[in-house]
């Protein structure tokens, strides 16, 4: 049995919240967790206080599937199989959809991207590799890809990097590892270990209003 692999076209989806003032904004690009949506996200990014300021946009992963118990549409980001291939996908993808809404919008040129779990190595990844200056990235609940170099890192302006004291997936270790990375890479860092779980919960919220605000880049005419 020979296996081979061919390029072939999909569609992908985005929500966008435009600013609530008129001309430009920064933008602020958000990553669901795995077996979750663009709303999802979307609704994380619309609790930070601030966010209105932003042009926000929530990115939906490529591979959907049908949550069992609602039959809601959900999706993930990547599988083991084929993971160089899907990476490369991804990444054309969100700098498509990054694009997309700079055209469409007018923004500032502040660009921020925010990942929860498995969006957390989205992030990370459409960051490294970005055409755009990122001037930060807010992780929550998950960790940064191994194969990002750290020169790649150093491309990242500021992080915030948050973790539940019980999140038993992002562990402790796996959250000393990270933040030590992006120390070395010259990365301003701050850092959120909250009394919680796997979870995007109020001290996150409360953390990512303060980050935004510290990064402003919000034009008004």
């Amino acid at each position: 049995m020979i296996e081979r692999n061919i390029a072939a076209t999909t569609h992908g989806r985005y929500l966008v919240e435009p600013p609530a003032h008129a001309g430009a904004a920064p933008m602020l690009v958000g990553f669901h967790g795995y077996s979750e949506s663009a709303e999802t996200q979307m609704e994380r990014l619309r609790a930070i206080s601030g966010s209105d300021s932003w042009l926000t946009v929530s990115v939906q992963g490529l591979h959907r599937f049908y949550q069992r118990r609602t039959n809601e549409v959900i999706a993930s980001w990547m599988t083991r199989q084929d993971r160089e291939l899907a990476i490369a996908d991804n990444l054309a993808f969100v700098a498509g959809v990054v694009d997309d809404a700079a055209r469409q919008w007018p923004v500032s040129g502040t660009l921020v991207f925010a990942g929860f779990s498995q969006g957390v190595a989205m992030a990370f990844r459409a960051a490294a590799n970005s055409a755009h200056p990122v001037a930060g990235i807010i992780a929550v609940g998950g960790d940064i890809p191994p194969e990002i170099v750290p020169e790649r890192l150093g491309q990242i302006t500021t992080a915030l990097m948050c973790r539940g004291a019980t999140d038993n997936w992002y562990t402790s270790e796996k959250f000393a590892q990270d933040t030590g990375r992006l120390r070395a890479a010259g990365v301003e860092l701050r850092e959120l270990e909250f009394d919680g779980g796997h979870e995007w919960s109020e001290p996150v919220v409360d953390a990512a209003s303060e980050f935004l605000r510290g990064l402003g880049g919000v034009s008004r005419r």
